[in-house]
């Protein structure tokens, strides 16, 4: 049994329910019956879908750049107390010995910055980074 008048009805419904809430932001046009609104919501999901992977990509990519720019200010910051710290070094007790300089390279930011609270009252370089003067 054909009901158009039915039909009619639960479009309409359907359309300001949809319509109805805010956040949903779906704005349709008038429709006469459920094969026009199903035609219609078609259409839409396709182009919400595509919305919300475009979306999704563009959160990804803002995230992405985020965590890029923090790595990159850690390692800057990290680089620049080492060199300050071999700059200390070096204007404090002379050269530095290669063995010494590949310890600030690898070292953490945490040593680095307690190598150079400590540097002042360092007796000697073997002593701040524990070499066979520092028993």
């Amino acid at each position: 049994m054909d009901r158009p008048d039915l039909r009619r009805m639960i479009a309409t419904w359907l359309r300001a329910t949809l319509m109805h809430r805010a956040d949903y932001r779906i704005l349709l046009p008038e429709v006469n019956d459920l094969q026009e609104l199903r035609i219609m919501l078609a259409d839409r999901l396709e182009e919400w879908a595509h919305q919300y992977k475009t979306e999704g990509m563009q959160q990804g990519m803002r995230q992405g750049m985020q965590q890029g720019m923090q790595q990159g200010v850690q390692q800057g910051m990290q680089q620049g107390e080492a060199l300050a710290l071999q700059k200390l070094l070096t204007k404090r007790f002379g050269a530095i010995s290669p063995e010494i300089l590949a310890q600030i390279s690898s070292a953490r930011t945490e040593q680095i910055e307690l190598w150079l609270d400590q540097v002042m009252d360092a007796q000697s370089m073997e002593t701040l980074f524990g070499g066979p003067a520092a028993h």
